[in-house]
């Protein structure tokens, strides 16, 4: 159960987000609106439909901290906070088709209402489209860095995939995908800032480090989620990554130390992407047995204390210090 004290605090920061960055994040919404217009009802019906799930548009809320952090003064940071929020939504799609998911955010998923086929090709359109917006900007660094971050997150849904099914993923190749996955794309979100104000390289690498490893730290949350939070928090089934095929870093520190039959189990559940004979609460029951949460959060912690260190070479802002709190945000979270 979420304590009182989280709640507080996520509010708290909720609430200084939107002191901060709050219009201009009311613009990014304005622009992705916008660029959901299109002459194709379908494209305009299926955008309306994935706004109003919401979402965190903690990748927006990342770049516009960094773009204030250094000063930036400017309509820029809006286009491609927009830009990083369809190249995240994108993303999403494909994988609810890839997984089958029916749910998204607490509402029907793309797939579920409008089939397969049409979904990749909104997924396609988004991922297009967003390189459009950004090749209208005319900057060819962000651009490049964005369609290198696109192909290493392609990169890491094709490595998941090759890995699905299987119990025995090694502690390496688990960070590999979450990398390619989830961490580049936070890292250029941050890095980002640093073209429009043509900062130094090695600023600019510090706002990618800060990024990389916020995004580690954020997917290490996801999976601990996975197993402690519920559907109704969530949004999606608990133990979903399981019942996907998915194993993650709980129970992959497990394995060496649990026996022979909970790593049938687990090996099980897996394969066969079900829990039919099984009870989900045996699987609960090993990651608490070894303590596996509690190690996956340590690592969730020192990830996020890399990132802190990140942020050493920049002078005290209200926005270094909302990106220095969003690492408690993320390690606290409830969903």
């Amino acid at each position: 159960m979420t304590s009182s004290r989280t709640l507080n605090g996520q509010t708290a920061y909720a609430d200084r987000l939107l002191d901060l960055i709050g219009p201009k994040l009311e613009l990014v919404e304005d622009e992705l609106r916008r660029n959901f217009q299109s002459q194709i009802l379908t494209i305009h019906e299926v955008g309306e439909h994935i706004l109003g799930g919401g979402g965190k548009r903690l990748r927006p809320a990342l770049l516009l901290l960094a773009s204030q952090m250094l000063r930036y003064d400017g309509y820029r940071d809006v286009i491609y906070a927009a830009v990083v929020e369809f190249i995240h939504t994108a993303t999403l799609v494909h994988d609810d088709i890839i997984d089958e998911a029916d749910v998204r955010r607490g509402r029907t998923s793309i797939n579920y209402r409008w089939g397969n086929n049409l979904t990749v090709l909104v997924g396609d359109y988004l991922y297009t489209h967003s390189m459009n917006m950004a090749l209208a900007e005319g900057n060819l660094d962000i651009l490049r860095l964005l369609s290198n971050v696109t192909i290493r997150m392609i990169e890491g849904e094709i490595l998941g995939l090759e890995q699905n099914g299987r119990a025995d993923l090694s502690i390496d190749d688990y960070f590999d995908i979450v990398n390619r996955k989830t961490a580049a794309l936070f890292g250029a979100c941050c890095r980002i800032p640093a073209y429009l104000v043509d900062s130094s390289e090695s600023h600019a690498s510090s706002l990618f480090n800060y990024g990389v490893n916020l995004g580690i730290c954020f997917q290490l949350i996801d999976d601990l989620l996975d197993f402690t939070s519920s559907t109704e928090v969530l949004g999606k089934p608990a133990l979903s990554d399981l019942k996907e095929g998915k194993i993650t870093l709980p129970l992959i520190l497990a394995t060496p130390r649990a026996t022979v039959r909970e790593r049938e189990l687990m090996a099980r559940v897996v394969s066969n992407k079900s829990f039919e004979g099984i009870d989900s609460s045996e699987i609960i029951a090993i990651v608490n047995k070894y303590d596996t949460l509690e190690q996956t959060r340590e690592y969730a912690r020192n990830y996020a204390n890399r990132a802190r260190v990140a942020l050493d070479p920049f002078p005290a802002s209200p926005a270094k210090e909302a990106l220095d709190v969003a690492l408690d945000f993320v390690l606290d979270r409830d969903r």
